[in-house]
């Protein structure tokens, strides 16, 4: 057997992308202009247990969008779980996530689908709609299956990002009203921010305040909706951005090795050694040492916004969200090699593409 044609060794988890929706089944609606697209049931590679689906769409100010999911076992069905509600003006129409969703097969954790029992089996239905006859344009869908019982070998790291630092501009949540909270916001901020000096468009520059506005989540009462956050940067012209978890450090290092940085929620007391307390934070990861300790722009202080931190540290505290992260870049970026099948890239599409024919912690700032 040659390396090519071997499995793919998912280490735990999954990523499906989609940026075409002709195979979804389309379905009118009861109001005119109205309409459901729902995917094939997708036979997964992993037995999975929880999923993060992220979506980017253009979105005019009166149309709405609904993302639900499902998991299908061979004695049943799930029912539909709500994912998130989504608009193009939450004054108009909902953004935000569904409580109460809990029942025998498993229940929605903000923005994570959480099973009782593992599946391997998933389907998506989205719901579109708008007044005037207006729709969302969809651009992209994934969805980020983990089995969070996997406990993978730790990976060598990868030393090509050893030693860089990636320039992307800080700035402190605290410098702006309620800014304990806002360390999600604020790494968009961060990010985006980055991306306009990259590229030279003044649109990408968005301010705290304004990425606030666009994520809060009446629901959650706060802007910690990881799959908002992302939604919000992926809704602007010619950009991707999603939620995806990934499997070690070593994977983080090829992104930063591509020049990509990359929003992490991680448990803040762990990454700062300060005892293991929830503590839920988001931080950009801009870069790691000569010695392999990880560069971070940390909105969690009002001064020295740029932190080194021990390795180790990392490690662990990342694990407090299952490696969660928030990828936020060009469409046309050239990504980094995926050797999982754990973001959104060319192989992992390849491959999904192949199994389709075959068959929290809420202490988020």
């Amino acid at each position: 057997m040659t390396a090519t044609s071997q499995p793919l060794d998912s280490r735990g988890g999954q990523f499906i992308a989609f940026k075409s929706f002709s195979t979804f089944t389309r379905t009118d609606g009861e109001s005119p202009g109205e309409f459901t697209l729902t995917s094939r049931e997708l036979r997964t590679r992993i037995a999975w247990n929880e999923l993060i689906v992220s979506w980017n769409a253009e979105m005019p100010p009166t149309t709405h969008l609904k993302i639900e999911a499902r998991a299908i076992y061979p004695d049943h069905a799930t029912k539909w779980f709500v994912m998130g509600l989504w608009s193009g003006d939450p004054r108009r129409h909902p953004r935000e996530s569904v409580r109460r969703q809990r029942d025998a097969d498993g229940d929605v954790q903000t923005d994570t689908l959480v099973l009782t029992r593992a599946g391997e089996c998933v389907q998506i239905r989205l719901s579109l709609g708008g007044d005037d006859h207006e729709t969302p344009r969809l651009k992209f869908l994934s969805l980020s299956l983990v089995n969070g019982q996997a406990t993978p070998a730790t990976l060598p790291p990868n030393r090509a990002a050893w030693g860089r630092t990636i320039d992307v501009a800080e700035k402190s949540q605290m410098a702006y009203e309620n800014g304990g909270v806002l360390c999600s916001p604020t790494t968009v901020s961060m990010m985006l921010g980055y991306w306009s000096q990259e590229l030279k468009r003044a649109d990408l520059d968005r301010d705290v305040p304004e990425v606030v506005e666009g994520v809060y989540d009446p629901k959650w009462t706060g802007t910690g909706n990881w799959v908002f956050n992302t939604a919000y940067a992926g809704a602007l012209p010619g950009m991707r951005a999603y939620t995806a978890r990934l499997s070690d450090v070593a994977e983080l290092e090829d992104w930063i090795a591509q020049g990509i940085p990359v929003g992490l929620s991680l448990c803040y007391n762990r990454l700062r050694g300060k005892g293991r307390e929830p503590s839920g934070h988001l931080v950009v990861c801009v870069g790691f040492t000569e010695d392999g300790d990880v560069i971070v722009n940390d909105p969690g202080t009002r001064q020295n916004v740029r932190k080194t931190f021990p390795r180790a540290n990392l490690v662990d505290a990342w694990a407090h969200s299952k490696k969660a992260a928030y990828f936020i870049y060009p469409e046309n970026a050239k990504v980094p090699r995926d050797r999982f099948g754990h973001w959104d890239s060319w192989t992992a599409r390849t491959r999904i593409r192949h199994d389709r024919r075959s068959g929290r912690s809420t202490g988020r700032g």
